[in-house]
């Protein structure tokens, strides 16, 4: 599966068949679907990221970090600290 923000996105917000999420440019691996949950965002929603370099990430505002692909950079959307279950962070 691949995944990218933006519009493209949307159409995984509701699709949790079992797999990984991987980068719609290089094919580089993001998420895995057994973080994934159910969110009123939009966009689809993870826990985690599937490995501690499978995104790049940078302060854009308090309690919000951009994420980009680890890989080659490309735009992810956001990683908002906190909001998720458990208090866990969301992507």
């Amino acid at each position: 599966m691949s995944f990218c923000a933006w519009k493209k996105g949307e159409k995984y917000r509701d699709h949790f068949d079992h797999g990984i999420y991987v980068c719609s440019k290089c094919d580089h691996p993001l998420f895995s679907s057994e973080t994934k949950y159910t969110h009123d965002s939009p966009w689809p929603a993870f826990t985690s990221t599937l490995r501690e370099d499978s995104v790049a990430k940078r302060e854009e505002k308090p309690g919000a970090l951009k994420v980009t692909c680890g890989s080659c950079g490309n735009g992810l959307g956001h990683e908002f600290i906190g909001d998720g279950p458990k208090g866990k962070s969301r992507f």
